[in-house]
């Protein structure tokens, strides 16, 4: 009878299963980064902690409310990580020249040290992991994700 060639829609459904699972084994391996980089920054330090010192370095100076809109996550327990990272001097909390009801969140110098030093191995992994990669190769994965991330057709704007 020969192969049977499948479906357009049976082929897509198909790739997208696949997409899934690799997305699957890859958010594995970046939780385990997350979890490592946070015990390296403080030793007992939350994964969500960590990523909150992450976001407020790659975005502040913000208020809480920023920050939770971007993170997606409560309040509450957002002014308790900033409280711990407060405490262990990673960020600092001023008053928002805009709005004296609202604070800025930032990174200090040391959370930014810490952050950096907690970085370095995944850094180097995923160096090591594209070495063979043309830049070419590595821009369109970037390009690619990034579409994915914000619902976009990539190449279309």
């Amino acid at each position: 009878m020969g192969d049977v060639t499948p479906e357009p829609d049976a082929e897509r459904q198909a790739a997208v299963h696949a997409l899934e699972s690799s997305f699957s084994e890859l958010m594995t391996v970046f939780r385990r980064f997350v979890s490592e980089a946070a015990e390296r920054v403080s030793p007992g330090m939350l994964p969500a902690t960590f990523k909150t010192l992450s976001v407020v370095s790659r975005f502040g100076p913000l208020t809480l409310s920023a920050l939770a809109e971007r993170l997606s996550a409560d309040k509450g327990f957002l002014s308790r990580a900033i409280s711990d990272l407060e405490g262990m001097g990673l960020v600092t909390r001023t008053p928002d020249p805009n709005d004296r009801r609202s604070r800025l969140i930032a990174v200090t110098d040391l959370g930014r040290d810490r952050l950096s030093e907690a970085r370095a191995p995944h850094e180097s992994r995923l160096h090591e992991a594209l070495a063979d990669w043309s830049v070419d190769e590595i821009e369109h994965l970037s390009t690619m994700l990034h579409a994915l991330a914000v619902g976009e057709v990539p190449g279309r704007r």
